[in-house]
This record gives structure tokens, sequence and C-alpha cells, in this order.
């Protein structure tokens, strides 16, 4: 067999996308990340009405390239959360009001084979927006976020999204010098709060766009 990679992970995504789909999420699937991008601006996007857009921290959201381009939209009313010249508490004012947006974008820290998301977060604006809140959620995920179970997502969490995301942060926890969890108690502590997604409510709520690659941690 030619490509046997690629093959491997075409089924995967599919896969993947129907068992998601069983659980009422909408999916798309991207062969890379400047097609994802194309599938948020011409099929997700033009299909919602909206008035208001946000979104919650992501490496993916950004490696897209679709925070540079729907920053400076003049279509609808932007809640940009990374702008970096607001105060701390100019920023947890617009996480407060990006839970009432239309779309709200963010990437996922797992998803496991039978089709549900699983996350852990710091402040909860993440996370609180799957759950209720934005009349839509966007997803973005790379395929190195898909894991067999529910077991197998908390561990990748534990094990190497957290330490890693530490790391990135520079954030003073005990695991940036070990790259260990230690269930510690630091105010910085990162791991807070936890999110099993099971289904979509309402159905196709949540949208989620699979990615042929492996983008963030």
């Amino acid at each position: 067999m030619k490509n046997p990679i690629d093959n491997f992970w075409k089924l995967k995504l599919e896969n993947v996308k129907e068992a998601l789909e069983s659980n009422n999420f909408e999916v798309f699937i991207a062969d890379n990340s400047v097609d994802a991008s194309k599938i948020v601006l011409e099929n997700i996007i033009p299909t919602i009405d909206i008035k208001s857009i946000s979104w919650g921290g992501s490496m993916t959201f950004v490696g897209t390239g679709l925070y540079d381009t729907l920053k400076d939209q003049k279509d609808f009313k932007v809640l940009d959360t990374y702008d970096k010249s607001l105060s701390n508490d100019e920023k947890t004012q617009l996480r407060r009001e990006a839970l009432l947006t239309d779309l709200f974008i963010t990437g996922t820290n797992s998803i496991t084979e039978d089709g549900c998301l699983v996350n852990l977060d710091m402040i909860g604006n993440r996370v609180g927006a799957l759950t209720f809140g934005p009349k839509n959620v966007l997803v973005l995920t790379g395929r190195n976020k898909i894991v067999p179970d529910i077991e197998s997502a908390m561990v990748r969490i534990k094990d190497f999204v957290a330490p890693a995301n530490i790391m990135r942060l520079d954030m003073k926890t005990p695991c940036i010098k070990t790259g260990v969890c230690s269930e510690c108690k630091s105010s910085a502590r990162i791991c807070n709060t936890w999110t099993i997604t099971q289904k979509s409510f309402p159905e196709k709520r949540t949208k989620i766009v699979l990615i042929n690659e492996d983008l963030g941690l």
C-alpha cells in the first residue's frame, strides 16, 4: 500500500468524525491548518448569524491563522481576550462577556475515539464556554489530541499537556522544573477544572474541525 501513514490517519479521522457525529457534534475534517481556516471562514461562519465572537486560549487557533484573520473583523463585535494592551481586570471582564457571544472558538486537550472532549482548565472560561453560554462553540483540534478513551485522555493531560503548558507560559509551579505533575498547591496551578463533554447540546451547537496535522499541545 502506498502512503500507509496518510491512509491510517484518513481512516482514523473518519472514524472519530463518525463517533463525534453520533454524539450530536457537527464535524469537519481538514487536510491541514490552511484547509481548516478555509473551512471555518467559508463553511462554518457564513452559516451562523454572528453578531459577536471571542475565543479561549488555543495554540491551534493561532496556528491556523484564524486569530489574525478574525481579530480585526468589522462585520461583528470581536472580544479579543488575547489583547496584550489590556489589564488583567479588563481581560477578566472580556472573558465574562465572551460567554454570551454568538461564536466562541477554542481548542481541546484531548478527544476520545468514541467521541468525547476532555479538558482541564485553570481559569475556567474555556471549559465554561464549552459547557454553556455562547450560542455556538467551535473546537479546532489536531490529530495528536486523539486518544483511545477518557482515562487515556486524563493521563495525557496530566502527564504531558499540563507540564508542557506550564513551560510554555513560564508559570511558577513545580512541574516547570520536574516535568512531572505533583498535584501542587501553587497559586499558579493550572489544573483546576475538569470537563468531559460527551454530547453536544443542543445538537450541532459544538462544531469540531479535525485537522490532519499535529497541532498545539
